[in-house]
């Protein structure tokens, strides 16, 4: 993580970025404007560690403590394509990790509202948003398969781990018309799962293709590993 005093300058590895996106994300199908411009804006480099960042605009996921990833950049666009946020939306994120997805997020225009589990990651990436200037963004440190109804209910809900079904209390606190994108697998392999929320409270899927998460763990996810 980088120290204090050193701000994000938006020529800062602009052209990697701009590959990212014409290479990896556009010549791939990613074709949502509001997200392929929130790629080339947010440092993704800022969200890896300090010895991984030349690696940072490779299309690959990469290691960021605490047995956690940042996934790799298709997959990520293909998650906020598929979530289908306007600007204004209330959304929630489940496993905030690096901060990464937040700050895309909010770029496109959402009030922001993410779930840590780990305390640490959950510290450091509420320090990283803010050194960074992402002000709309809310980190909480909890069971993120309980979501956070508080702030419900959500337009949209983005759940970054994979959960062996699709947590009951995550659909409570979607609004009528809301989106849930989530990986439901195994702890190998999952499929992503787009759920929508009817006006009539009915839930509907669709399933976009295979994806590999680590677990979600929590009372309504995968029981918490061993010592």
């Amino acid at each position: 993580m980088r120290r204090q005093g050193q701000p994000f300058r938006p020529s800062e590895r602009e052209d990697e970025r701009t590959r990212m996106v014409d290479q990896q994300l556009r010549a791939r199908g990613i074709s949502d404007q509001a997200v392929l411009e929130a790629m080339r804006k947010v440092p993704r480099h800022r969200f890896v560690p300090d010895h991984l960042q030349q690696y940072a605009y490779a299309d690959e996921p990469l290691p960021i403590g605490e047995g956690q990833t940042i996934s790799q950049p298709y997959v990520v666009a293909l998650m906020l394509e598929a979530l289908e946020v306007r600007p204004g939306d209330r959304v929630l994120e489940v496993g905030t990790g690096s901060g990464y997805v937040a700050a895309l997020l909010e770029c496109m225009g959402c009030e922001v509202y993410t779930v840590e589990r780990v305390p640490d990651l959950a510290t450091r990436a509420a320090w990283r948003l803010r050194e960074l200037g992402y002000h709309r963004v809310e980190v909480r440190c909890g069971d993120g398969t309980r979501g956070w109804a508080e702030k419900a209910p959500f337009d949209a809900i983005l759940v970054s781990a994979a959960a062996p079904a699709v947590p009951p209390s995550l659909v409570a606190q979607l609004r009528a018309g809301g989106r849930l994108v989530i990986p439901v697998g195994d702890r190998g392999l999952q499929e992503l799962v787009r759920l929508r929320k009817s006006a009539q409270g009915e839930t509907s899927r669709e399933y976009l293709g295979a994806v590999s998460f680590v677990p979600l763990v929590g009372a309504e996810g995968w029981p918490e590993p061993s010592p």
